[in-house]
């Protein structure tokens, strides 16, 4: 379902946090606190609202929305979302063996940062998740929030592009 940005900004307030409470994974929050915040001129503008929202919230609340987010390649059920998003990585199509190091990255990941690996997939491929993932298992702690805060931006972008007609 496609709507106008004009459609948008005329909904209730329950029906504005319907539509938008999966744009970040399991956190209607964001789209809560954004509602009284219309009207918005773009969904670009809509996004930059509740990415500020995001940021300006407590670091706790920060990671409860990065720890929110699915381990990637896992069999596990995801949202919606996230579901379409890892298919069109070929992730549900792993190896056995594939499978096997999606897990132990995963799982290292989480040891090391506390909260599940963040990535856009979009466009991408599944050895080029698992390169980001060994690469980002490198960086520092604040290295990889911010990171994650930044794929998060790009994954709700996309999302937001393909909620919004302009």
């Amino acid at each position: 379902m496609a709507i106008s940005i004009e459609q948008m900004n005329g909904l209730d307030k329950e029906r504005f946090v319907v539509l938008l409470g999966t744009i970040f994974e399991h956190s209607p929050w964001i789209a809560e606190a954004a509602w009284p915040l219309r009207p918005f001129a773009s969904a670009e503008e809509l996004h930059a609202v509740m990415m500020n929202i995001v940021r300006e919230s407590r670091t706790e609340t920060i990671v409860d929305l990065f720890r929110s987010h699915p381990d990637l390649g896992t069999r596990l059920a995801v949202a919606e979302y996230s579901a379409k998003e890892q298919q069109g990585a070929g992730l549900h199509r792993l190896t056995p063996e594939e499978y096997g190091r999606f897990d132990e990255l995963n799982r290292t990941y989480v040891e090391r940062f506390g909260f599940p690996f963040i990535l856009a997939v979009r466009g991408k491929t599944k050895e080029d998740i698992l390169a980001s993932m060994e690469e980002r298992l490198r960086h520092t702690a604040s290295e990889e929030a911010e990171t994650a805060l930044s794929e998060i931006a790009k994954i709700t972008g996309f999302r937001l592009k393909d909620l919004i007609t302009e």
